[in-house]
């Protein structure tokens, strides 16, 4: 029989990269428990072996840190699958026709009056908005096949909503309806509303749409776990749960979910480790909405908070840029800078109110994560946690900026001095890139996201899916960082802002553990942490960047048991 040292498992005879300080790379591990208790050479890991121990021989394959997706709505994308809605994404629609099929085929089968809820559109992938005639998707496309059922069909970035009449009938929205603060109801040449909704206004519509149960939303959090277990990720965070969150698509961001979280780590269904951003006020919010949505919001500690910890407060602060609403120092290549989307009736005011904001939630004790894409919100927010820091000390706040999309030199410099982080959306990059060409202009669209830079500030840089935005893919995370390829036409954009295997995967694993304060018990393939372990069916060390997407997940840990084995 096995004693108490034995270990329980052991991989051994392949390429562990541990992530640790110098990348060190090893050839085995081995687990007791729940707990890593050795790495090293094979003989070494073998010699520990007793009759109870699990031996996976790896024949060369790669054994990495459990993969950490430090920016991926759980919830949200738990809901965005079948029976919750419908795809509409490319590749399995190209054109605003086969949209309309689709929810032609939806609308046959429904009850009358019955909503149709659908996800994934993106203009920079639809032939009619390609064409010479940039025909932008509008309500009469869907009324045409589902005359008799409001349809409210989200786009990629969840930051637009394209709708039908039934729809903006039943949420009684016209040509007289004021969108709330940083929200915009695209109007047609007669004055009438195009069906398109772009980022507040999206919240006149979602209080009609049906909302699940508690009991549905623990079935997609607990769905949604396993397919991230195929995929090696072992952790993620939740970006934004909380009374702000009400009025998204079927309350994906409320607190409803944070409810189904804490239901299931007390039933001892939580198989992944969860951080959570406690979202206090909307899109479009104000510092009185953050201080009633703090005090409504407790930060309870689960049984295990290892599995799940409220860590956390997220502020929207702008837009996105293919909306034309981050906003931005320099025009769109066709106009307008975009806006800050809080409360206020100038951009001066708005700023006060952003930086009251901030404010409010770091005297709350609270690590900020604020959404920010555009170059001068992102100023603009990197100024206001270096004064909230000045008000009132903080050590070690970790604040960060969310996607931090055209971050510049001098915001990234502060940021590294006071030990705050930066959260990238490679695979978005990889998606849109070749779109953000027209967005912002050419210099500009290869610069953004500029990971290189950031590294060499000194920034503990993370990357994340921002699912149900991407695919919780951190393969194709991983080469979009190594190449700045685009997704349409393969063509390199901004290749000076690449960085090594290392570096990227770190982004992953190590940097996103530091995120959650937890980098010393998570993150890395060390002596004493958690076993949390990513199996990968080749040697990764040897592989060109392009073939890292092609890599299968053979095997995932977590907390020291096989929870995926392909």
């Amino acid at each position: 029989m096995s004693d108490d040292s034995t270990p329980t498992l052991v991989l051994t005879g392949g390429q562990v990269l541990t992530v640790d300080d110098d990348f060190t790379v090893a050839q085995g591990v081995a687990v007791r428990g729940r707990t890593i208790v050795a790495v090293g050479g094979d003989r070494e890991i073998r010699a520990l072996t007793g009759p109870g121990t699990r031996v996976v021989d790896l024949g060369g394959r790669t054994v990495l840190p459990g993969i950490n997706d430090s920016h991926l709505h759980g919830a949200a994308y738990g809901m965005t699958k079948p029976p919750f809605a419908v795809a509409v994404g490319h590749p399995a629609v190209a054109s605003i026709a086969d949209i309309a099929a689709v929810v032609g085929q939806e609308a046959r089968a429904a009850r009358p009056g019955e909503w149709i809820v659908g996800l994934g559109w993106d203009p920079g992938y639809l032939a009619e908005c390609l064409a010479d005639s940039r025909r932008f998707p509008h309500r009469r496309d869907l009324d045409a096949v589902a005359p008799g059922n409001p349809v409210c069909l989200t786009d990629f970035s969840s930051h637009m909503a394209w709708v039908n009449t039934a729809a903006l009938r039943a949420c009684g929205i016209d040509a007289s309806s004021v969108p709330p603060a940083g929200g915009v109801i695209d109007l047609d040449a007669d004055g009438e509303p195009t069906g398109i909704l772009r980022e507040a206004a999206q919240g006149l519509l979602r209080a009609e749409l049906p909302s699940p149960t508690v009991a549905q939303r623990r079935r997609a959090i607990h769905n949604v776990i396993a397919e991230l277990h195929t995929r090696g990720i072992t952790s993620y965070t939740e970006p934004g749960l909380g009374p702000g969150g009400a009025t998204t698509l079927f309350g994906g961001l409320s607190t409803d979910n944070w409810t189904a979280y804490a239901d299931l780590a007390a039933d001892g269904g939580l198989q992944a480790r969860v951080s959570v951003l406690l979202l206090p006020a909307p899109m479009g919010g104000s510092a009185a909405d953050v201080r009633e949505g703090l005090a409504k919001l407790s930060r309870p500690e689960s049984a295990d908070p290892r599995l799940l910890r409220a860590i956390g407060v997220k502020i929207f602060a702008d837009g996105v840029p293919p909306n034309r609403t981050a906003w931005m120092n320099e025009p769109y290549a066709d106009g307008g800078h975009g806006a800050l989307c809080v409360h206020g009736a100038t951009p001066a005011l708005q700023v006060d109110e952003l930086r009251e904001m901030i404010r409010i939630a770091h005297e709350a004790g609270f690590q900020l994560g604020v959404h920010v894409t555009g170059d001068r919100a992102i100023d603009t927010v990197v100024d206001a946690f270096l004064a909230a820091d000045a008000a009132t000390p903080r050590p070690d706040a970790r604040h960060y900026v969310i996607h931090g999309d055209f971050v510049g030199a001098d915001s990234l410099a502060k940021l590294a001095a006071h030990g705050y982080g930066i959260n990238m959306n490679p695979a978005i990059k990889w998606t849109v890139s070749d779109l953000m060409d027209e967005v912002v202009g050419a210099e500009r669209s290869a610069y953004q996201w500029p990971v290189r830079s950031a590294v060499e500030a000194g920034i503990a840089v993370c990357a994340s899916s921002d699912a149900p935005i991407t695919e919780p893919d951190w393969r194709q995370g991983v080469a979009a960082m190594m190449l700045r390829e685009s997704k349409a036409s393969g063509r390199r954009s901004g290749p000076e802002q690449c960085v090594g295997l290392a570096d990227a995967l770190r982004a992953y694993t190590v940097n996103a553990a530091r995120q959650d304060f937890a980098e010393t018990w998570k993150g890395s393939v060390e002596v004493g942490k958690v076993a949390d372990l990513c199996v990968l069916d080749r040697p990764l060390l040897d592989l060109d960047p392009h073939g890292i997407t092609d890599a299968e997940v053979d095997l995932t840990v977590f907390d020291g048991r096989v929870v995926h084995e392909r």
